[in-house]
């Protein structure tokens, strides 16, 4: 028998408009040619040896992949990551769910970051009107069109509409791929259904539908404004074509909270964003994978993409060498990772998970411990000149 689950109907939820946050970005961004603050010695190296790096993986063709964690977005870095994608630097972005959910808001409504503390003690954390249900409609419409997770929010704030297709649409692309895969008969039009209809985007315009009467969307185009969307990485990433991709975890983020979420479309979507970091991790032989601010999110996906990668390259009697691993986190590292090696597990150093994650994946590895802000800012001054 099934357990009990919580009812999100009967939530009281409220408009986004009316929650106070913390951040403002026209305020608070960090815009390209800043100076950083100042970085060690060492620091500096390892920034001017990551844009050598860089320069030579843009030159042969390689990947150049970007992986953060929300605090990238957080901290106001999105003038700073929009240059770098403008100017060629990057063939790859990828956050988390929250990462998403920021850059959203940045663009929707030009503020983010809400008290939790105050919020909770309200009963009110995260259960926001506008944030739930259009974070979860714009992943509902491109689990259907056949977008990824960044891609399907990133084509919501790019084109501020969102295209709900008809009742009667979404219920005969889920009957047709039915009957089409029930039937035993492959010749004529049967045939010709099953090559035209997916099962996977019928599944989805079941779940679609189920949505469109739940909610009971109408048919057509859904206006929504998105005036800050100059500040949206997510944004940029669509209109450059460069795959931003997400990187949620069920539960981790405040669009779970509205009755709007659909595991479905989160599933779908997300499994195709894994699938796009994968194909472009398949490409870093000679290339360069930062990753900024992210303990778990980052190094958890980069080790099963890689080893996909690595065994099609194998295949083909080859593999993944050359290429380049640098990570940046506050944590003070004292292991010297690309020197000693792995450290032993009694040493703490053993449990920093993402240096022993990366340090593991072949190629040149180094650990910078610095503010996200500095590092980026440092790097997009040697990479584009810009003082």
């Amino acid at each position: 028998m099934p357990h009990p689950q919580l009812d999100r109907d009967k939530l009281t939820i409220k408009p986004l408009g009316e929650r106070k946050n913390k951040i403002v970005i026209k305020r608070d961004c960090v815009l390209p040619g800043m100076a950083p603050k100042t970085l060690s010695g060492e620091a500096r190296e390892i920034v001017c040896q990551t844009a050598d790096r860089m320069r030579e993986a843009r030159r042969a063709g390689r990947a150049i992949m970007l992986a953060f964690g929300a605090h990238t977005i957080k901290n106001g870095l999105a003038p700073v990551l929009i240059r770098l994608m403008e100017e060629g630097w990057l063939t790859h972005l990828a956050t988390n769910g929250a990462g998403i959910i920021h850059d959203w808001e940045f663009a929707f409504q030009g503020q983010s970051g809400e008290d939790v503390r105050r919020y909770v003690a309200e009963g009110q954390f995260g259960i926001w009107q506008e944030t739930g249900r259009y974070i979860n409609l714009a992943l509902i419409v491109g689990a259907y069109e056949g977008l990824g997770y960044g891609e399907s929010v990133g084509a919501l704030i790019q084109n501020e509409c969102l295209v709900i297709p008809s009742a009667e649409e979404l219920r005969r692309v889920a009957t047709e791929a039915l009957a089409a895969d029930l039937s035993g008969d492959l010749s004529g039009e049967v045939r010709r259904c099953r090559m035209k209809t997916d099962p996977a985007r019928a599944a989805a315009a079941a779940d679609f539908l189920a949505a469109v009467r739940h909610f009971d969307l109408q048919p057509g185009p859904l206006a929504i404004p998105h005036p800050f969307k100059s500040y949206s990485v997510q944004a940029a990433a669509y209109r450059l074509n460069i795959p931003f991709t997400g990187h949620p975890m069920f539960g981790h983020d405040i669009i779970y909270n509205h009755p709007m979420n659909q595991g479905a479309a989160i599933g779908r979507t997300a499994q195709r964003d894994f699938l796009a970091f994968a194909h472009g991790v398949n490409n870093l032989a000679g290339g360069v994978y930062l990753s900024v601010g992210s303990a778990v999110m980052s190094p958890m996906i980069f080790e099963k993409a890689f080893a996909m990668a690595q065994n099609l390259h194998h295949q083909k009697g080859g593999g993944i060498k050359d290429h380049f691993i640098l990570v940046v986190d506050l944590a003070d590292a004292r292991w010297d990772w690309s020197a000693q090696g792995e450290p032993p597990m009694d040493n703490p150093a053993y449990y920093l998970r993402y240096c022993k994650t990366f340090s593991r994946m072949g190629g040149a590895m180094r650990y910078l411990s610095a503010d996200n802000r500095d590092f980026l800012l440092a790097l997009s001054r040697e990479l584009t000149g810009e003082r």
